[in-house]
């Protein structure tokens, strides 16, 4: 008989609890599993080294309450292979803590077809409904990205963040501050470790870690506060300046005294407090100049302090007697870190991409390496790979890269992290796992993993789409334009075909015209070409449009038995008619006095009505008949009107839903723009698309609408919300696809994003 050690005889029985648990795990999500499997199963697999799919069933985890999963999966030692649906979910749980089992359960669908079927056809066979019982969506294409990397979604946007020491036998402390002045102190596994302190009037912008887990927090209303980040308490303000903006704050060695806290403000002025009792010290500083100031502690040749500062576009060295220039930049300078490892070595940062390591020791040619980034770096960071300090940057395009030091070669390839800019970065050494927390305003902390394994895999591809449009019949034709390039794609059979290359696109339209569909392409040289891309090989360019000075944004065909009209808008703030079939322009409205962001059209006994709304606000109809606004000018009070959508209730009356950068829909009547009917704000940051969902006929009004990291499903008619289906990312276009003529009835969604498309069938029945 082999020897068992006691603790493979532990993991024995584990393995065994998971086995015969995962056998009591309902097929169907839509019942409630017992409270025991909800919190206990995953433990007990990954004590048994089996945190797999069929240890942990993926109807369990729409009812998951354990808050260890993603924690567990992260120290496990399963085949990745075997976690298809784990993998997929922990992507998705940070954004899932106030769904419903319903809308978890959807969302997990969407997230695995993107992870395992991205590009495949739609098949039956393969994404069929019986795969996802009870689910009121069913994938049926994906060409997106799931989220990666997410610790932790957040309320407002992140904008500083420190690392808290907190002794030997306790785990280190993640402290945030965001843009709504307040801090938060969490675990490592994203937990809460104590109540949000609501500390500012104005956004965190700078957190300084000091002794026995105390942080002085620095913000935009002038003031700066110590909390106590073990005890989760406010201790003080230890010092506010009217009128001002805290720009800098950092920790400067002068002897025989010690270290001694710097605070800069955005007017050049300069506050030293002693760190045992912040009380104000009089110590030598330079002069500074009347504007913000960035400074960072540093050592000398023979070990003394020096001072770096930076102002404008020059960073500047005090040796405590005097101050010299030290570096001159391309542009203004946005991020300063001293590089204590590397003697008197320090990063810069600034506005025009580049980055550079300088050494403070040398005076007549100070540069030690220059790289340039595609965008400007907002902030930096060293953090460890291995063995070895790597220099990580993020920048204003969302990305985090890792760099050398001091030769700046880039270490991995740039990774698309966030969907907005990045606005605080930091690191955490804890046992065998380095890790570097960002923090974006998308309002996401993302987690990197810096195992040097790691890093040498490639990056999710990331082509964010531009433009989209679906057929409103099947056979489905999806047309996607991705940089520089524009494709069709048959998500039935998966054939693909180029329709132009090396041209930006910023907008797409199908349009079915004489027994013949045909794709608008709005082109970046202002004009529209109508292409006949299907029945035609190569593609022919039918008419090319031209009067817009600035490409059009959105454009919607409106076509009857007496007329073929395209309606396009445009950035330069105008509404322009054309006619189809000669290609000609029946009419322009100049009257948006900003970029015109969204159209929606409805045909009515007497022709169609055509609605516009934009960047300043305002909504307004046109009669395309008489080629005249219909009705009065509407403030939405939403500052930008995203989209716009039309919809006629069970009494046939004529209704408009707007969704605006304030994060709500707003529903009107028609015939009366004055006060919104009906208000929906879901919560999910700013709202950039909306269409109507066709399902109970007339009998209901359900619109989907695209939020920051998700798509909600609202029933107009009883006021409240159906479904949240989560994708991670922002989604900047939503459109049915009619179902009529298809074998199914149920509509069918297409969703287009930063991180891709995807389309979705959605179940009336079910909804």
């Amino acid at each position: 008989m082999s020897h068992v050690s006691p603790g493979d005889g532990h993991a024995e029985i584990h393995r065994k609890l998971a086995a015969a648990l995962a056998d009591l795990v309902p097929d169907d999500p839509s019942i409630p599993p017992h409270p025991y499997l909800r919190r206990h199963l995953a433990q007990h697999a990954a004590q048994g080294q089996v945190l797999d799919d069929e240890h942990v069933p993926p109807t369990l985890l729409p009812w998951e309450t354990s808050a260890t999963v993603r924690r567990l999966m992260a120290g496990g030692r399963t085949e990745p292979g075997r976690q298809q649906w784990l993998q997929a979910w922990a992507k998705l749980e940070p954004f899932t803590q106030h769904l419903s089992p319903l809308s978890r359960w959807a969302s997990l669908q969407l997230a695995h077809h993107a992870a395992t079927a991205r590009l495949t056809p739609s098949d039956q066979d393969i994404v069929g409904e019986e795969h996802f019982p009870a689910s009121p969506v069913t994938p049926l294409w994906s060409d997106c990205v799931s989220a990666d990397s997410v610790w932790t979604v957040t309320e407002a946007a992140v904008t500083s963040m420190a690392i808290v020491a907190s002794g030997e036998r306790r785990l280190p402390l993640v402290v945030t501050g965001d843009d709504f002045g307040t801090v938060r102190i969490l675990r490592p596994d994203a937990t809460a470790a104590a109540a949000p302190m609501p500390l500012h009037q104005g956004a965190v912008s700078h957190l300084l870690p000091l002794r026995e887990g105390l942080v002085v927090s620095g913000s935009t209303d002038g003031t700066a506060k110590v909390i106590d980040a073990l005890r989760g308490r406010f201790i003080a303000e230890i010092d506010r300046r009217e009128a001002t903006w805290i720009s800098s704050l950092t920790l400067y060695q002068q002897h025989p005294r010690g270290p001694v806290i710097l605070i800069g403000y955005n007017n050049g002025s300069v506050t030293a407090l002693n760190t045992a009792n912040f009380q104000h010290v009089d110590i030598r500083l330079p002069r500074f100049e009347r504007t913000s100031v960035l400074m960072q502690g540093i050592t000398s040749n023979d070990g003394s302090p020096v001072l770096l500062y930076a102002q404008r576009d020059t960073v500047s060295c005090f040796d405590g007697r005097t101050a010299f220039m030290h570096s001159r930049h391309p542009a203004l300078v946005r991020a300063l870190l001293a590089l204590p490892e590397y003697g008197g070595l320090y990063a810069v940062a600034d506005e025009s991409g580049g980055l550079a390591i300088l050494d403070s020791r040398s005076n007549h040619s100070p540069e030690v390496a220059r790289a340039t980034t595609t965008s400007h770096a907002t902030a930096l960071a060293v953090a460890t790979v291995g063995s070895r300090q790597v220099l990580a940057s993020t920048g204003s395009d969302g990305t985090v890269r890792l760099w050398e030091i001091p030769t700046l070669r880039p270490i991995h390839e740039t990774v698309p992290g966030h969907s907005a800019p990045v606005c605080a970065v930091t690191s955490l050494n804890h046992g065998p796992h380095s890790r570097l927390f960002t923090a974006g305003y998308d309002c996401t902390i993302r987690n990197w993993h810096l195992a040097s394994e790691t890093l040498q895999q490639p990056p999710p591809a990331w082509n964010p789409v531009t433009a989209s449009a679906v057929t409103a019949t099947r056979p489905h034709l999806l047309a996607t334009a991705e940089g520089l390039r524009t494709l069709i794609w048959d998500i039935e059979t998966g054939r693909k075909t180029p329709v132009l290359k090396d041209e930006p696109v910023t907008s797409l339209a199908w349009v079915p015209l004489q027994d013949q569909m045909l794709l608008a392409a709005a082109l970046s040289d202002n004009s529209i070409a109508l292409l006949d891309c299907v029945a035609q090989s190569p593609v022919r360019m039918l008419h090319r449009l031209t009067g817009h000075h600035s490409p059009p944004l959105c454009m919607v065909p409106m076509i009857d038995d007496h007329s073929a009209v395209l309606a396009s808008g445009s950035a330069d703030g105008t509404i322009r008619l054309w006619d189809l079939l000669t290609g000609q322009m029946l009419k322009a409205f100049p009257h948006h006095s900003l970029s015109v962001r969204c159209l929606a059209s409805v045909r009515t006994g007497h022709g169609f009505l055509l609605a516009s709304g934009g960047s300043d606000g305002k909504l307004r109809m046109w009669d395309v008949r008489t080629q005249e606004q219909y009705g009065s000018t509407i403030q939405c009070d939403q500052h930008t009107v995203n989209d716009v959508a039309f919809v006629q209730d069970e009494h046939g009356k004529l209704k408009l839903a707007t969704v605006g950068q304030d994060g709500s829909l707003k529903l009107w009547d028609s015939e009366a723009l004055t006060q919104p009917l009906q208000q929906f704000s879901p919560g999910d940051g700013e709202l950039t698309a909306v269409t109507r969902v066709p399902v109970g006929g007339r009998r209901r009004t359900v619109f989907a609408v695209a939020g920051r990291t998700s798509i909600h499903l609202w029933d107009a008619s009883a006021n409240r919300s159906l479904l949240q289906i989560v994708t991670g990312y922002p989604i900047n276009t939503l459109k049915m696809a009619s179902p009529h003529g298809s074998a199914h009835t149920s509509p069918v969604l297409l969703a287009t994003g930063e991180a891709g498309t995807m389309i979705l069938r959605l179940d009336e029945a079910r909804l």
